[in-house]
């Protein structure tokens, strides 16, 4: 089974380059996967902090005189601190029209959601009550597990299913994670057959609505055949489930000209990252003008087919921590 090396998953990137891994037979795609919360290195996203300050409030002189003692004391034992939150990324929620759908009282019930990732960790004190059905395609662990150097599937799981602090996208959806990507030293590996015995379990074991893939692999027109994990999304779109794709991160000058795979595929949503005033993210990839076959792309097979919020995107991290990240990984789960 070959490796696929350099996987990160399309979040945050402070560098133009990011990729996964994919087969180099594989047609449309070149040897790497792109998606993650990072780079070409992984780099750890931003951590929000809770910030203090120190408040009281004093009525007169007198007061002070009388009571000075007393708030020396208290201000040195940190008893007169106020927790002051972390700044949320709620702008993406109302540009996207989240909040007005929440307001009537869409908010995931009875929808299921799969994503391929890193895998998940509950322990954050906002997913702690999340409906998830784990699958382990890394491990054996029967228990929520994220395999990624920077907990790329928490993150994600966050931005759909957070009840703490910011709420979530669609908190009550029953959300199945395959984690089929992990940690090697500073990048991701996985092999794409792994990532394509995922995406059946959403399709047939877990019987997923949609199937959310922050993650994919670089584009190879030379390539003389067509990959596992291409494969099964295409037999997810058989099915009549709903495919998300993130565009890919390696936007801007150095752009290939391609969307990531399998972004690439017809029928799959495909999409890039728009931040708040609405612009295009410099680092979203751009779509190529012609298909796998040289048809020319026409509506609605045009790459991609949207934009979603995808800058500073606030979420969970690990060890109860709010992380921010930037890409179109982030911007799959809007849609």
């Amino acid at each position: 089974m070959e490796e696929l090396r350099g996987v990160e998953l399309l979040p945050e990137p402070g560098e133009p380059k990011i990729l996964s891994a994919v087969d180099p037979s594989t047609s449309g795609h070149e040897g790497q996967w792109r998606a993650e919360v990072t780079g070409w290195a992984p780099v750890l996203p931003d951590t929000v902090a809770f910030r203090t300050r120190r408040v009281f409030s004093l009525a007169s002189g007198l007061v002070i005189a009388l009571f000075m003692g007393i708030i020396v004391v208290l201000w040195q034992s940190d008893l007169l601190l106020l927790q002051l939150p972390p700044p949320t990324s709620e702008w993406a929620f109302e540009d996207s029209e989240i909040r007005d759908l929440q307001a009537t009282g869409l908010t995931g019930e009875g929808v299921r959601v799969c994503m391929v990732d890193t895998g998940v960790s509950l322990s954050h004190t906002s997913l702690e009550d999340a409906d998830v059905v784990y699958e382990d395609f890394v491990g054996n662990s029967a228990t929520p597990t994220d395999y990624g150097s920077i907990a790329h599937g928490t993150l994600m799981a966050g931005i759909l299913l957070s009840t703490d602090f910011q709420q979530g996208i669609a908190p009550n959806v029953t959300l199945g994670m395959a984690a089929a990507l992990s940690a090697n030293g500073e990048n991701n590996t996985g092999s794409e057959t792994r990532v394509a015995d995922a995406i059946r379990w959403c399709i047939f074991d877990f019987e997923a609505d949609i199937i959310s893939l922050s993650l994919g692999g670089a584009q190879d027109q030379s390539a003389s055949r067509e990959g596992p994990a291409v494969s099964a999304t295409r037999q997810a779109i058989d099915e009549g489930i709903f495919v998300v794709a993130a565009a890919g991160n390696d936007g801007g000058s150095g752009d290939d000209g391609f969307v990531s795979a399998p972004g690439n595929v017809n029928l799959v949503i495909t999409v890039g990252a728009s931040d708040r005033e609405g612009n295009v993210w410099s680092q979203s990839s751009m779509g190529e003008s012609v298909d796998s076959d040289g048809n020319v792309r026409e509506y609605p097979n045009q790459k991609p087919e949207l934009t979603a919020p995808g800058v500073d995107i606030l979420s969970t991290g690990m060890d109860n921590q709010w992380y921010t990240s930037s890409g179109t990984s982030d911007a799959t789960v809007f849609v």
